[in-house]
């Protein structure tokens, strides 16, 4: 695994964007590297969460000094903004529940900070995962409408046709989800491989669409998220983001800000 010595987590310092009225105690919770804006309005709306010793409420703001408390824990924000990429090995989980025994990403990544990935992998799938701090990467690249691009080689059980790639290029319909997909990119890798550009995350997306297709995926690998591509990094590796690599999808990410936001984050990575 890449460690500190190597290089470490890419570092960006985070100045206090915080306004004259505060924060959105969600956000709040999101830049502290607690967890994602959703999962904190979960964490809000289950009273897990206190400021200043009462009960919190949601969208209540967060000002400068206020204690901010969740399970009896304090939550303070991280100043240095950390963005990793990993191979994410076959029958890891990206979760911290333990509750099945299963293998973690967290057991693949210790980086000495508290990190959350961006998405999620299933169990069976490998490949590139970005893990970051800090929530407001994570919701830009995750928001579907946003139409950021995913790339992943899948092998199939049997010899692939060119009637299947249309069909999938063209979009396929999922009963399960009563959904079909996007129109994609797809294109032939090998007698049994191929490789697809999509710009959704459905759950189990590519194994649904293949499956309603009457194939079976027996490998799935992510190669890209955006910019950022998966490389020569090993299974359970993992690497800081570069300078470059931060620019570029800073520059992507540019119209998925929200109104108002400023970006006044610096980069201190190689």
């Amino acid at each position: 695994m890449v460690s500190e010595k190597a290089g470490g987590p890419a570092r960006l310092s985070r100045k206090n964007e915080q306004s004259a009225d505060g924060v959105r105690l969600n956000k709040y919770l999101s830049e502290a590297g607690l967890c994602s804006r959703r999962e904190a309005d979960r964490l809000i709306e289950a009273g897990r969460v206190s400021v200043d010793g009462r009960v919190a409420a949601q969208g209540q703001r967060i000002a400068q000094g206020q204690r901010v408390v969740v399970d009896g824990r304090e939550v303070v924000p991280e100043q240095e903004l950390i963005l990793l990429a990993v191979n994410k090995p076959r029958g890891a989980v990206c979760t911290t529940d333990r509750r099945w025994g299963d293998k973690t990403i967290y057991d693949v990544v210790d980086c000495g900070k508290r990190i959350f990935s961006i998405g999620r992998l299933d169990k069976d799938s490998e490949g590139l995962l970005l893990m970051t701090n800090y929530g407001d990467i994570l919701n830009k690249i995750m928001r579907s409408g946003n139409y950021h691009e995913k790339e992943y080689l899948v092998t199939v059980d049997r010899e692939i046709t060119q009637e299947f790639l249309k069909k999938m290029a063209a979009g396929v319909y999922l009963r399960e989800l009563d959904v079909t997909t996007r129109p994609c990119r797809v294109e032939l890798a090998g007698k049994y491989q191929f490789r697809l550009v999509l710009t959704q995350g459905l759950n189990r997306q590519i194994r649904r669409m293949c499956e309603a297709l009457h194939y079976r995926v027996k490998r799935l690998v992510r190669l890209r998220v955006m910019n950022i591509e998966l490389g020569d990094l090993k299974p359970g590796e993992y690497r800081p983001v570069t300078r470059k690599e931060y620019a570029q999808l800073q520059e992507q990410l540019r119209n998925s800000r929200n109104p108002g936001q400023r970006e006044t984050r610096k980069y201190r990575g190689s």
